[in-house]
């Protein structure tokens, strides 16, 4: 995790989960995004705060530091076990942002037949946005993105029966945490540990099988968030 997600609500509603007192400076929309398949590489809205308020962004999902570029694609994700110590995200640790979704994408492998994945579709079981923490460079006034600009989703380990979908999530805060997070006066400590010991149990989500057109990054509509009860090998 995590490789697809969706984003198919306004901002405005985001912002209305998220509940902060901050102002908002800058992406409060009433169009619904209705992206239903939000690939790596893409434009993606993010959330992050400045002295002045809250922005709300589009920002490439991926993000490597210079002294890393043509050795690798850039990383979409980041292990919460490394961020805040290693040396490849540390120019961006102190950058906080936050990823509103309404949740994601994991394939299973067949067992009979690795070569065949099955998609599943993880959001929280009262059906509120999911908030991803995420660090990133951005520019801070909202402005156009630059060369070098992007960032990346703090994964954990799966667990309970989500382990069953996927060995990583993305570590889901609550409206309540999600503010505290982008607050710039959280240190850097308490950030670390709100990531390691605070984000969402995977009780509060739950999972279904969907449609398998989901594998094609061009596909969109709210029928790849649908239940799939039977089993879709076309």
């Amino acid at each position: 995790m995590c490789g697809r997600f969706v984003q198919r609500q306004s901002l405005a509603a985001y912002l209305n989960e998220l509940d902060s007192e901050e102002e908002v400076i800058a992406g409060w929309e009433d169009t619904p995004l209705e992206r239903y398949n939000v690939a790596p590489s893409t434009q993606v809205q993010l959330l992050h705060s400045t002295a002045g308020g809250l922005i709300a962004a589009p920002v490439r999902w991926g993000w490597m530091p210079h002294w890393a570029k043509g050795k690798m694609p850039p990383p979409i994700n980041a292990r919460v076990e490394k961020v805040a110590e290693g040396k490849y995200f540390r120019q961006i640790w102190p950058h906080r942002a936050l990823v509103a979704a309404d949740g994601w994408y994991e394939w299973v492998k067949d067992e009979a037949d690795p070569k065949r994945k099955q998609p599943f579709f993880i959001r929280l079981r009262d059906g509120a946005p999911c908030f991803f923490a995420a660090i990133g460079q951005f520019p801070e006034d909202g402005s156009e993105p630059r060369e070098g600009d992007g960032f990346v989703i703090i994964t954990a380990d799966a667990e309970g029966g989500m382990v069953d979908v996927h060995d990583r999530r993305p570590v889901v805060l609550s409206p309540e945490l999600a503010r505290e997070w982008l607050d710039p006066a959280t240190t850097l400590q308490r950030a670390e540990q709100m990531l390691l010991h605070q984000g969402r149990p995977a009780a509060d989500f739950e999972w279904f099988k969907v449609d398998k057109a989901v594998g094609n990054v061009k596909n969109q509509g709210p029928q790849l968030i649908l239940p799939q009860p039977f089993s879709n090998d076309s």
